[in-house]
């Protein structure tokens, strides 16, 4: 057990599935796993584990932001010994190209938080997702041909900014759109020599200002979610 996880060693999987909200955790979990059970509830971070066609594994919650994400992949990473998570996410696109519901596979993740450096004195502003697990997940799209994207995310420290600045990180660093934890997932990998990747769905447009729900973002993201289960058998 660790300070935010009361789980026993055991009731964790090698593989985790990690959203950021723990009703698409618990949605996860009713929808797809068989003999599941609840294993963590320790500040409503919820994880449950259980299989998917008879692969065990852990649908667990990340929270908000990369403080909380650091918190929970690291201690996973470490003190559970999992050697996989993959976050399923949702995102806000910086290009109208993308529309509400396109699912992007992270390659890459840039930005200038300073969590690498106070974690681990690394001055870095871009890292990349796992190889081994991005290549499972395109095994996956390319068997059940739907289409998705692939490149470049931006992970903000900040979901309210009073000077929106989206047309320069698409441009000058070909961000497709915005979200608030791989940097931290990916950091957390590289330094504890993990695998981390990252599926995120679009919920908003910020150049059409197309938007989802609440509602719809706990639950109508399965395209992105059953592709995330299917790379994991």
């Amino acid at each position: 057990m660790t300070p935010h996880i009361e789980a026993l060693k055991e009731d964790i999987a090698k593989t985790v599935i990690m959203p950021g909200d723990p009703l698409r955790a618990k949605f996860i979990a009713e929808t797809y796993l068989d003999n599941y059970k609840l294993v963590n509830k320790v500040r409503n971070i919820y994880a449950y584990t259980g299989f998917y066609k008879n692969k065990k594994v852990t649908i667990m919650a990340s929270g908000m932001g990369m403080p909380s994400m650091g918190i929970y992949s690291y201690e996973l990473f470490k003190f559970y010994e999992v050697d996989n998570i993959i976050r399923v996410g949702s995102c806000g696109a910086y290009t109208s190209d993308l529309k509400l519901y396109d699912v992007i596979l992270v390659d890459k993740a840039y930005s200038d938080s300073s969590y690498a450096f106070v974690q681990n004195n690394q001055k870095e502003s871009e890292i990349t997702s796992s190889t081994y697990l991005n290549q499972k997940i395109k095994t996956v799209v390319q068997a059940k041909n739907v289409d998705i994207k692939t490149g470049t995310i931006y992970s903000s420290d900040v979901f309210y900014k009073e000077k929106e600045n989206y047309v320069e990180l698409h441009e000058k660093h070909h961000c497709l759109g915005v979200e608030m934890e791989s940097f931290a997932l990916f950091h957390n990998a590289k330094i504890l020599n993990k695998q981390a990747s990252c599926l995120l769905t679009v919920s908003d447009n910020l150049v059409t200002k197309e938007e989802t729900t609440s509602l719809e973002r706990q639950t109508a993201f399965t395209k992105m979610i059953e592709i995330a289960l299917e790379s994991i058998l």
